[in-house]
């Protein structure tokens, strides 16, 4: 009996204090995750994916830190990755010499803010420059690109630049971001066009990628609008009393940076349509 019960407890003792099998990582382990993104979850992600991100463990969290992903922006994107990191998912930087296979990466457009389809053509020279690197893109627009005057225009370039790639990187997944919207007060000044492009994005793409509605979440799904026309809510943008974290305040009126509080919870719905593009 005496003999029994001390090799129960030597065998016990082997199996508490053995060394932690490789397939059984720590909950806040974010090394040498797996870089296979899984079949992916296309569709729409807005306010509801703030909570659906708080909710997920910290180790499926993590996951989206092997993947390399390639965002491209200006201005509000930075807002989005400031909130990103404060949360800690850091933005490494890319271009076209610097490779993103850091996991989550980076990169300004080198077309200027108002320049719609230089955007669209500097996205695919970046992503077919690092072709066998990424798995997941995204292209931002910026407030200042889309106007009445264009956005039928650009509708047809940007389906033409997705459909591009979509042929030239089979395996490629996209997140599409609907433009970001201004704060107006007195008259609309692009937002009308902004939204008739983010409701076609979402008509087009919805069924094979991921969507993410920045208008539906800083608008609070229309709550904050002129008229008919949805804008930028106070609480959202920034202000003296709110600053974004890299633009500093914006004007009275015309222009749609994050305040960093609000950044830091709208890069939630953010990093869940990552999640959601190779989950």
């Amino acid at each position: 009996m005496i003999k029994t019960a001390l090799g129960l407890l030597l065998c016990a003792l082997l199996v508490c204090c053995g060394p932690k099998s490789a397939d059984a990582p720590t909950p806040n382990d974010d090394t040498n995750l797996p870089t296979t993104l899984s079949k992916g979850q296309p569709g729409v992600v807005a306010t509801a994916g703030i909570t659906d991100w708080d909710n997920l463990a910290v180790a499926e969290k993590n996951r989206i830190k092997s993947w390399n992903t390639m965002f491209m922006h200006q201005s509000v994107g930075g807002d989005l990755e400031d909130g990103a990191n404060n949360n800690g998912f850091k933005f490494e930087y890319f271009d076209l010499n610097e490779k993103p296979n850091k996991g989550l990466s980076g990169g300004l457009f080198s077309a200027s803010n108002g320049d719609a389809m230089g955007k669209i053509a500097d996205f695919k020279k970046n992503a077919l420059t690092h072709k066998a690197i990424i798995k997941i893109a995204i292209f931002k627009f910026g407030y200042a690109d889309i106007k009445d005057d264009n956005v039928e225009t650009v509708k047809v370039a940007y389906k033409q630049l997705i459909d591009d790639l979509r042929s030239q990187i089979p395996d490629l997944r996209f997140v599409h971001v609907t433009p970001p919207l201004i704060y107006i007060a007195t008259k609309d000044e692009g937002n009308a066009a902004k939204m008739k492009l983010g409701t076609w994005m979402k008509d087009t793409f919805k069924d094979k990628d991921v969507i993410f509605d920045l208008q539906e979440i800083e608008s609070n799904n229309g709550a904050c609008k002129l008229g008919s026309v949805w804008r930028i809510c106070d609480e959202y943008r920034s202000t003296a009393s709110c600053a974004s974290k890299s633009q500093g305040v914006d004007a009275p009126e015309g222009q749609g940076h994050l305040c960093e509080k609000a950044a830091n919870r709208i890069s939630k719905a953010f990093l869940m349509s990552i999640y959601n593009a190779g989950k």
